[in-house]
């Protein structure tokens, strides 16, 4: 469904005719450009922008169906870019992914969301109070689409730093470290930082070519070439954000390998425990079945102190073992 349809000229913003062909060319028209954008639109709904823009029909099977990586895509009539913004729950520590496909192409642009997470409602209001920044066309929207997505990239990963510490905390406190479920949370939280690097790591390329736009000979329509200053803001930080996620992905296996080397630890202290137990009740079982034994001559079996001696001998013998496992650290 088309959530919003606006015709902009000189950077200001006026309501787009019903009928397709006639924003866009209203927007030709005046020098302006029309912005569309879509909420999960159907094929149906869909076919009516794609004969009315003329957009490539491999693009429009992609935003139709979704679950794309970020790319970069230039076609006869238009340029494609996906994004995939993420969101991050605290409270479920889950990393949910968004998608925002953009069509730009001569005199506009059309914005196709997937999912909760795409800024595009807060990013038109945003461009709708900079009429210098939206007067630049249509390269303005994809900047600022961009910018978003980054940007929460950043506060996602810090985020996602903050409950790495506390996990942290909680593998090596004296209390935590054995929990049953503690290998299971590190195991989750290690997809989440997954499905982000799903969303962050193939963004860089389509940024790094709009950044190095009209230089090296590399020439993508529809991009204003003054924009390369700032998408190579938007790539810079998103290096920083593939670094931070790196850091957490390495730091997070580096955790669940100290958690498991403490459980192997812990472990092998029980199986000694264990160990340094059964041997000291091995010791008064062995006396005990020797002298169990149903044999009429056995020395020491009528003497008057028998029984007294081997109780005694069995208790230091007891005591003689506690103390050396003791000192081993075995008890």
């Amino acid at each position: 469904m088309i959530v919003d349809c606006a015709i902009y000229r000189d950077g200001r913003r006026s309501e787009g005719p019903e009928d397709l062909s006639d924003a866009l060319a209203n927007a030709r028209a005046a020098g302006g450009f029309v912005w569309i954008g879509l909420h999960e639109p159907s094929e149906r709904e869909f076919g009516k922008v794609t004969e009315e823009f003329g957009l490539h029909p491999l693009a429009v099977e992609d935003a139709l169906k979704a679950h794309q990586r970020p790319k970069l895509e230039v076609y006869d009539d238009s340029l494609f870019m996906v994004l995939k913004p993420v969101v991050y729950e605290p409270e479920s520590d889950a990393v949910s992914t968004g998608e925002v496909m953009i069509f730009l192409g001569d005199g506009f642009v059309v914005t196709v969301r997937h999912g909760e997470g795409a800024p595009l409602g807060v990013v038109r209001k945003r461009l709708e109070q900079q009429p210098e920044m939206l007067g630049k066309g249509p390269t303005a929207v994809l900047y600022a689409l961009a910018d978003a997505s980054v940007d929460h990239y950043l506060d996602v990963a810090t985020e996602l730093g903050t409950d790495l510490e506390e996990l942290e905390a909680e593998v090596f406190s004296p209390e935590g470290g054995g929990s049953r479920n503690t290998a299971s949370r590190i195991y989750t939280f290690k997809r989440q930082i997954l499905e982000f690097r799903r969303a962050t790591n193939p963004l860089a390329l389509p940024l790094t070519r709009l950044a190095n736009t009209g230089s090296f000979g590399s020439v993508l329509p529809y991009v204003d070439d003054s924009a390369r200053p700032f998408f190579r803001d938007v790539s810079d930080h998103l290096t920083r954000v593939n670094e931070s996620v790196e850091g957490l992905d390495r730091l997070v296996s580096d955790i669940l390998s100290a958690h498991l080397a403490q459980m192997s630890v812990r472990q092998n202290d029980d199986m000694r425990k264990i160990s340094a137990w059964a041997a000291m009740a091995a010791v008064p079982t062995m006396i005990a079945g020797i002298y169990g034994m149903n044999f009429d001559h056995m020395p020491e079996l009528h003497w008057l102190w028998s029984y007294p001696v081997v109780i005694a001998v069995m208790v230091v013998l007891e005591v003689l073992l506690y103390r050396q496992f003791k000192r081993r650290g075995w008890l």
